[in-house]
């Protein structure tokens, strides 16, 4: 359904000057950060714009249409150079004390939004009036939208708001002192919550894994692979993620089919989970040392050496330097470690690149996962001042 960000004009887009008419061009004066936040909102979300202003008087001697348009018009212009455009632009030319149905907070100009949103075309409840004063927060209440009152240090109705005014009951989401405020509310109110669950079912193996990349390292593994669990708590522990892995495969047979399928599972629940990866980092890199020493700051190690890094670009393929000298740790084949990390980037769609090198077999594979892990912690995490897809090609 379509959302819309319902925006007042004067004292939210632009400064409302004493006179509260913007008849000149030497009285065009936008607020800070109007703009270039207008813009970025309108790249990196999905709501349409509709400007609805309350002109007073507009057309009569008092308010020629001739001292209106120039303003408006090179506002737009200005607007639209820089990717701001507006799906509708809404007018009352009434004066207050008429009392017309089409003066804000008035409905009556906002028809075509509530007929849509009654045949469910429409989605005003997650839709937003931005605004200055109270009557704009009293027309989202009207919609059954949320209000936004930019409250500027330099709004002429700043002190009107909050002077014992009563705004109980009120829709208002936020209170802000600028646009910026405006960008970062908004970007964690569509932070969708990074929660999956992938079930996978074939002859050889059941498996059930849940997911959330916003977790607190919450670990249960139940695979049959004593080894196997061992590392993969080692994923949740070190990535923040809490993770859960309940599998049941051919044992009997040997360790293959587990293993690969749970890496298949796994690499799809973080797909899902990552969704179109607006966001987030999106590249991570660990380079991990483990027990027998940490020689200087920027990490050099005397014995086991590990790094990993990943991307998750959409583009899956795995980079693999370590090898084993052992054909077991604990329960696992060394060989099977390899084939875990590839078969997780072919259904996580990631890039990654793994190297270690240690005396102890045991030791490098552990600092393997726990660098995996680092790696994914720093690629998922979200970048709170941003919701735009890390790539210049807008998709991943």
């Amino acid at each position: 359904m379509k959302r819309a960000l319902i925006i007042d004009r004067d004292g939210t887009i632009i400064a409302e000057p004493p006179d509260e008419q913007i008849d000149s061009l030497e009285k065009l004066i936008f607020l800070p950060q109007a703009i270039s936040t207008l813009a970025r909102i309108r790249r990196e979300f999905d709501y349409e714009f509709v400007m609805a202003t309350n002109q007073d008087g507009l057309g009569t001697d008092s308010f020629p249409e001739e001292t209106f348009h120039p303003a408006q018009n090179k506002m737009l212009a200005i607007l639209a150079s820089e990717g701001v455009e507006f799906d509708d632009i809404l007018i009352d030319r009434t004066f207050a004390h008429e009392n017309k149905p089409t003066r804000k907070p008035g409905t009556a100009m906002f028809t075509h939004y509530l007929e849509t949103a009654e045949r469910g075309e429409y989605d005003l409840a997650n839709s937003f009036v931005i605004g200055d004063r109270l009557t704009d927060a009293q027309l989202a209440q009207n919609l059954g939208a949320k209000a936004i009152l930019l409250q500027a240090p330099s709004s002429k109705n700043h002190a009107a708001t909050r002077s014992g005014a009563d705004t109980q009951g009120l829709p208002i989401a936020l209170e802000a002192e600028h646009w910026q405020n405006i960008y970062d509310f908004l970007v964690q109110h569509h932070l969708p919550k990074r929660i999956t669950t992938v079930h996978r079912k074939t002859n050889e193996t059941d498996i059930t894994i849940q997911l959330n990349l916003d977790g607190t390292g919450k670990a249960d593994m139940h695979t049959g692979l004593g080894f196997f669990d061992h590392m993969l708590d080692q994923v949740a522990r070190h990535s923040g993620c809490d993770l859960s892995v309940q599998t049941k495969g051919d044992l009997h047979i040997d360790e293959h089919h587990t293993i690969e399928d749970t890496a298949l599972a796994l690499g799809e629940a973080f797909a899902k989970a990552l969704g179109d990866k607006r966001g987030i980092e999106r590249y991570g890199y660990s380079l991990l040392p483990m027990d027998e020493a940490l020689a200087e700051a920027e990490v050099t190690f005397t014995d086991e050496r590990t790094h990993a890094a990943i991307d998750f670009s959409g583009r899956n393929w795995l980079v693999w330097n370590a090898t084993f000298q052992r054909e077991k740790i604990g329960d696992v084949p060394t060989e099977m470690f390899f084939h875990f990390f590839k078969s997780f980037t072919d259904t996580a769609k990631c890039t990654l690149n793994i190297r270690a090198e240690a005396t102890n077999e045991h030791h490098k594979i552990e600092a393997v996962f726990k660098a995996f892990a680092r790696a994914v912690k720093i690629a998922v995490r979200r970048d709170a001042s941003s919701n735009a897809i890390p790539s210049t090609k807008g998709v991943l």
